[in-house]
């Protein structure tokens, strides 16, 4: 980004301020605020929207947190479909079998999302209100043929319509929804035994990584010929686009190698694909060809989930239980948490990040947490929240009322005795500068809780959001596997 002389950067603005963030312990409560407050914007996860209001400047704004209702995170898994809360997160979505066997493109899809801290924290509905072409769960969700449940209030009762997922964006970051209305669930089919199913994506990186181009893909098989096929992709356009030439081109054939090739070659033809910073259309269109090509060969060897890892790490998946402490937050209001084993209180919470907080504003700074990025990227600012390890930068002190926070502060033992990973990185030289490892620490020490004795996959997988600027990511594994006691000696 160029600024003209005297103009500040982005990072140097003042950010839209959070006047007062509403805090409901049910959808009714929530749908409510929002008719109280007709220019509230709704949070879940906060991963988006938190980062568009940092790099926004406007009027304060009143946020509804959705984070607490309990039933907003409940799986309902049906003889038909299921039907995720609107505040599923990705990694309950990865930690559910049930749907891994049935509905494997959402499964694949919500795995390759951001990063254990941030699938921990985004929700399926803030993917698909955020609407990005870019947004990896949207393709599966079209490809899957589900719908989304749309709520408001209409004379104090609660009205619903249902909405296809592939009849919900209009544009570019726009959709359907009203300002009144909250996303409560989505519905998503189970597929018929006759299909088989992917989702596939190239980005640029190996992890957190914005795709370059996503794909979802059924192609349901009888009697050795495609009987149907449906395909989505995604960042291919302003918005997730299903394809007509896709089942034009595979019905009533065989799934053979020419077959595979020339519909992947006319999809690819088909398109007009977006040019944008990740990558140039002649390169999405190439690359388009190509990925199908290998989704298809592997749904004609009935292999789609292949690669699906044993056991993935989560880093724990947080299910609220109990309410809110203050329905309404604002700077004024002094919220609590228990920080460390020790209660700590602190204000400023509805405009504070809960990294900040930690740092700056609660009882007892916790100066262990570093901000790197900001956005969610580095990994920096790892904190468990109710066991469930997050990006404190992404984070609104607001949400974590009455939470329960570990920082690298408490990671210890006791006052004698380091956490058994904290050894192992003095041990291997794993501290090097120091300023990313708190967060390597946390989220080391989740995976250990979690796997015991973790494989490299699942060591690798598990620290996939923490970045090491000093570039020393050996001596850091090895410091996992000695902690597990599977080291080299």
């Amino acid at each position: 980004m160029t600024t003209e002389p005297g103009q500040l950067h982005e990072v140097q603005r003042a950010s839209t301020r959070v006047a007062r963030v509403l805090r409901p312990a049910t959808w009714f409560e929530a749908l409510e605020a929002l008719q109280e407050y007709p220019d509230a914007r709704p949070i879940a996860g906060g991963t988006d929207l938190l980062l568009d209001l940092a790099r926004s400047t406007g009027e304060p704004v009143t946020l509804v947190d959705l984070s607490a209702i309990v039933d907003a995170r409940r799986i309902l898994n049906t003889d038909a479909a299921f039907v995720l809360g609107g505040g599923v997160t990705h990694n309950q979505v990865v930690a559910d079998e049930r749907i891994r066997r049935h509905c494997l493109p959402l499964a694949q899809a919500c795995l390759e999302i951001g990063s254990p801290q941030l699938r921990n924290r985004a929700t399926l509905a803030g993917n698909l209100a955020t609407a990005s072409p870019a947004n990896d769960s949207i393709s599966a969700l079209m490809v899957l043929n589900a719908s989304v449940v749309l709520s408001r209030l209409v004379d104090g009762e609660v009205s619903e319509r249902v909405v296809p997922v592939a009849g919900f964006f209009t544009g570019f970051r726009s959709t359907v929804r009203e300002p009144d209305e909250l996303i409560t669930s989505i519905r998503v089919p189970k597929l018929d035994e006759s299909e088989r199913a992917i989702w596939v994506k190239v980005g640029l990186r190996r992890a957190q990584a914005i795709s370059v181009v996503h794909a979802g893909m059924v192609v349901a098989v009888h009697k050795g010929k495609v009987a149907d096929a449906r395909l989505a992709l995604g960042s291919v356009a302003a918005t997730v686009i299903t394809s007509h030439v896709f089942p034009a081109a595979l019905v009533g054939k065989a799934l053979d190698d020419a077959t595979i090739a020339s519909t992947a070659a006319a999809v690819a033809a088909s398109i007009q694909p977006i040019d944008d910073v990740r990558a140039s259309a002649d390169y999405r269109s190439s690359v388009t060809e190509a990925v199908l090509a290998r989704a298809l060969r592997t749904l004609a060897d009935d292999r789609a989930d292949a690669a699906w890892p044993l056991d993935p790490p989560l880093l724990g998946v947080r299910t609220p239980s109990t309410p809110p402490n203050s329905a309404v937050v604002t700077d004024e209001t002094v919220v609590s948490m228990t920080v460390n084993g020790h209660a700590a209180s602190g204000s400023t919470a509805a405009s504070t990040t809960l990294l900040d907080w930690l740092r700056d504003h609660s009882s007892g700074p916790c100066l262990g947490v570093k901000e790197g990025c900001a956005e969610g990227e580095c990994g920096a600012c790892t904190v468990r929240v109710d066991g469930a390890v997050v990006m404190s930068c992404l984070v609104s002190a607001a949400q974590a009322d009455g939470a329960d926070v570990t920082t690298i502060e408490g990671l210890a033992i006791d006052a004698d005795r380091l956490h058994p990973l904290q050894d192992a990185f003095i041990d291997e030289f794993a501290v090097q500068c120091g300023f990313c490892i708190p967060g390597f620490l946390v989220a080391g020490a989740t995976l250990l809780d979690e796997h015991p004795h973790p494989t490299d996959e699942q060591i690798e997988s598990g620290l996939a959001g923490n970045l090491c600027r000093c570039t020393g990511y050996y001596p850091i594994t090895q410091a996992v596997r000695s902690a597990a006691g599977s080291g080299e000696s």
